[in-house]
């Protein structure tokens, strides 16, 4: 089999990665500007241009996308720290952004909020399997007579399930019934709503985002860009045969995607309401390198963490210069300041439990901590390994820092890829995972 081309269409660049499939071996990488203002199949076949100069047309083409926003997901659940909360983590894991969560039986108001939030999904959950099922019915009623175009995956409690289907039926809602994210109290079941959620985004989101103006663009998406990055993960993780952590340090976002097994009483004493997501993914919409360089500065004054005055001065000046690249030696001072600054502060919220009756997530288990992000892979030589060295001797968060993780950087930025390849060429998805998961620094 030739070539595959593996494509992560995302608001700012679309990313391309050539793979060997028999070996994992990646051929050649190529970047281009997204082209949202014309068609982003424009810069699909710029990047599939640029590689087949070198190696020939690739036999497969492989894509997700961020692009127009990503996946814009409502939960509609039960009680907020319950079933809301896990249809909000799901949600996160599915790769969608969440835009917008209600709690108990819609009224009115909560359904003018649901429709100005604008998301392209509904996940409807509420109630553990054979329990209360009658606010579910209630907000099935609500989002069956709304004028909100965003098909629904319902998750909720399975007793309820056909019911549920019947009202959104009645009045001919696109919804698909899969699974309950909460099937009983402290027990959080993510993947077929996962499955369904990015089943949807294919479906009903890819084509109604107006991206590209024929269907080749939908032909070719297989996940959300963050799904296919935790799929990376997962493969990651099993490739190395131990916990992972990734920090993906962004322009607007620092994303945090850890992927454990649980160890003792983590895998047999349910302590918590919700439950632990062992495969998890945050996101940290105040932490990022450009637009959201002035949120870092305030994350570190509430965490204690000390910032150089200069880095709080270059923060302000790219986040209204958005556009700007450090040139010299003291701005990616600043630049690598700001970055550990966020990955730090991103790991500690995502390792610190959601509620007082939850623990930590157990990360002192973590055998590899991998950095991603444009500052992390176009940074001088050391920037990323100084940067993932403050993350993995962090003791501010609350819990055991990592024994012995061995820390990289996915400089040819393959996580999407290894994602977008797990489910046709698992093989080949392991191998492009190797280098990132070998005791030898690459």
């Amino acid at each position: 089999m030739g070539a595959i081309l593996c494509v992560d269409v995302g608001s700012t660049f679309t990313k391309a990665v050539l793979v060997d499939p028999t070996d994992g071996g990646v051929l050649g990488t190529a970047s281009h500007p997204t082209t949202v203002a014309t068609d982003v199949m424009d810069g699909v076949d710029a990047v599939r241009a640029a590689l087949a100069a070198g190696h020939g047309a690739p036999d497969e083409v492989l894509v997700c996308s961020s692009a127009g926003g990503g996946l814009r997901l409502a939960v509609v659940g039960y009680e907020r720290e319950v079933t809301a909360e896990a249809g909000f983590r799901v949600g996160l894991s599915a790769g969608a952004k969440v835009v917008h969560v209600a709690s108990g039986p819609m009224s009115g108001a909560d359904v003018t909020a649901l429709r100005a939030a604008s998301p392209d999904l509904v996940l409807l959950v509420g109630g553990t399997d054979g329990g209360n099922a009658d606010v579910l019915l209630h907000n099935a009623r609500r989002l069956a007579r709304t004028r909100l175009a965003a098909p629904v995956v319902v998750a909720g409690n399975t007793d309820a399930a056909d019911e549920v289907a019947a009202l959104l039926a009645s009045t001919g809602r696109r919804h698909v019934v899969t699974a309950n994210v909460l099937p009983r109290i402290g027990v959080v079941a993510p993947e077929a709503a996962r499955t369904a959620i990015r089943e949807a985004f294919l479906a009903h989101v890819i084509g109604g985002k107006g991206l590209s103006r024929d269907r080749g663009f939908e032909d070719l998406v297989r996940a959300p860009t963050p799904d296919a990055v935790l799929r990376g993960v997962e493969v990651l993780a099993d490739v190395v045969g131990g916990d992972v952590l990734v920090v993906d340090v962004g322009g607007a976002t620092t994303d945090v995607y850890s992927v454990i097994t649980p160890q003792g009483e983590d895998a047999t004493i349910h302590r918590e309401v919700v439950g632990t997501l062992w495969h998890a993914r945050t996101v940290e919409a105040d932490l990022g390198m450009r637009w959201t360089a002035e949120g870092v500065v305030e994350a570190a004054a509430r965490e204690g963490l000390p910032l150089e005055a200069g880095t709080a001065r270059y923060a302000a000046a790219v986040s209204a210069d958005t556009g700007h690249l450090a040139g010299s030696d003291a701005e990616w001072a600043a630049e690598e300041e700001l970055a550990a600054t966020a990955a730090v502060v991103a790991v500690r919220r995502h390792g610190r439990p959601a509620h007082s009756s939850e623990r930590p997530r157990p990360l002192g288990d973590v055998v590899l901590v991998v950095g991603s992000g444009g500052v992390l892979r176009h940074a001088p030589v050391g920037t990323g390994a100084r940067v993932l060295a403050r993350v993995v001797a962090d003791h501010g968060g609350g819990w055991r820092v990592p024994r012995s993780a061995q820390a990289r950087v996915d400089a040819a930025y393959v996580l999407f890829a290894i994602g977008l390849l797990s489910e046709r060429h698992p093989a080949a998805a392991a191998a492009l995972a190797a280098p990132l998961a070998s005791t030898t620094a690459p």
